[in-house]
């Protein structure tokens, strides 16, 4: 005798068919028990404004959640600001190019990506390193 000539004892048993009907109840074995089945429950209404929130809970609505720190790239400075201008978070949401998180003035990092070719200045924002070198190359300074 070998290994692929064995066979089971016993047969293997069948799945129990729910839900069909007949003689089980109207849940046919399957639901209708727990929190709801006792009596004097009530649902309390904190528990479902909980359970609501539930699908928020993933970044709902949007890919990232914003964080504390938004993040602008030269070439925007150099298409809505003049020459001789001060950049800052605040200047930078009047131009429209951020806006407020939760009521709020966000922190601001300037990255390198572009070419820079007017004369700014830079207040209150956090800077890469191409980007410190882009805007002293084109004059301006970061304070």
């Amino acid at each position: 005798m070998q290994i692929h000539e064995l066979k089971p004892k016993h047969k293997t048993k069948g799945k129990k068919r729910v839900g069909r009907g007949g003689k089980k109840g109207t849940y046919s074995g399957r639901g209708g028990k727990g929190q709801t089945a006792r009596s004097g429950r009530k649902m309390e209404p904190i528990v479902r404004e909980i359970i609501k929130r539930y699908p928020k809970l993933k970044a709902y609505r949007s890919n990232k959640a914003p964080t504390g720190i938004l993040v602008v790239n030269i070439s925007a400075l150099d298409e809505k600001f003049e020459n001789g201008e001060v950049v800052s978070p605040e200047s930078l949401i009047k131009k429209g190019i951020l806006r407020n998180i939760k009521g709020k003035v966000p922190g601001v990092k300037i990255l390198g990506d572009g070419k820079l070719s007017k004369k700014l200045t830079v207040e209150g924002c956090k800077t890469s390193k191409s980007a410190k070198e882009a805007i002293e190359k084109a004059g301006g300074t970061i304070k």
